[in-house]
């Protein structure tokens, strides 16, 4: 079975050297596995020229549209927009850097028509990695997935959605900070999986800093699990077995006549009790730091300009 409609959100940030050839193979394969389909660049606050190149490509093809940023709002609120503004039966996500291959969309598509409603495309090798960046992205995806309860291992931003997961993940999660892998899995309709290896870059360097990265991982676990919140009670309980211990040493000492001294005792107690109150303050400080964003309502994103004069109404 294939959709009637399949739509490719591409969130782009200064990509101008490589977004239309991007275009170009996604559009050939999707020629190959869909009688209709639609590419939906979302250009996240380039300052490279992105956007000219795509409404270019856009003006020779109607089933190319584009939608700019007003400024870098992020690739969360860059996937979101897209989403907002596919019309398929069915919408794939992948990076306009071509890392994301596009020889495998004939396989989501057959995993979907074979019921399937998310389909996740996993990260198989990441030979083309540095092992910096492969320790990293490790390290990034261990972490989300033991502090929010969520199977993250390899797993990337590359998915088919249908559109009744789509219609949910945008329309009833009203959420702000988003975290559209962890969303995805968190919805739980019927999913599957496909493995690729990581492709080489088609043009320029990857965007993702590690303080970039360290800010997606706090924005994840605080959207996803209270978890940490519990280490500052396990911090308040280690901090009592100390001052338990200390003052058993000192009331020996005491008992045996010995001056109660020290001092370098007394210093490093209070280090570590000064450190878990801080730790602590700073767990608290995070989760009302995202409460403070979410009540503020601010929009996701603010659209500057489109490709597609349909695409105002939305």
């Amino acid at each position: 079975m294939l959709p009637d409609l399949a739509s490719v959100v591409l969130p782009a940030r200064n990509e101008a050297d490589g977004i239309a050839q991007a275009i170009t193979k996604v559009a050939a394969i999707l020629d190959t596995c869909s009688s209709s389909w639609e590419i939906i660049v979302v250009d996240d606050g380039s300052n490279d020229g992105t956007f000219a190149v795509v409404e270019d490509v856009a003006k020779g093809d109607i089933r190319i549209r584009g939608v700019r940023f007003s400024r870098n709002f992020g690739k969360e609120s860059a996937i979101l927009a897209g989403l907002r503004f596919a019309r398929g039966q069915i919408a794939i996500t992948m990076d306009a850097d071509l890392q994301h291959p596009p020889e495998l969309i004939p396989e989501l598509i057959n995993r979907w028509s074979r019921g399937a409603m998310v389909v996740n495309a996993v990260k198989g090798s990441r030979q083309t990695d540095s092992w910096i960046t492969r320790v990293r992205a490790n390290s990034f995806n261990a972490i989300l997935s033991f502090f929010g309860g969520i199977e993250l291992k390899n797993a990337s931003d590359f998915k088919l959605l249908d559109r009744r997961v789509i219609d949910t993940v945008v329309g009833d999660l009203p959420e702000r900070e988003r975290f559209y892998r962890g969303l995805t899995d968190w919805v739980g309709f019927s999913s599957d999986t496909v493995s690729f290896d990581v492709s080489t870059r088609a043009d320029g360097a990857g965007k993702w800093s590690f303080w970039r990265l360290i800010e997606l991982a706090l924005t994840a676990i605080v959207s996803f699990t209270s978890a940490p919140l519990r280490i500052v009670t396990l911090l308040g309980f280690a901090t009592l077995i100390i001052g338990f211990f200390v003052g058993v040493d000192a009331f020996i000492s005491w008992l045996r006549g010995n001056a109660v001294s020290g001092f370098a005792t007394m210093i490093i107690t209070l280090l570590l009790i000064g450190s878990f109150v801080m730790i602590s303050l700073g767990i608290m400080g995070e989760y009302i730091a995202k409460i403070y964003e979410e009540v503020k309502r601010r929009p996701p994103y603010i659209i500057e300009a489109y490709t597609d004069t349909d695409d105002k109404c939305k």
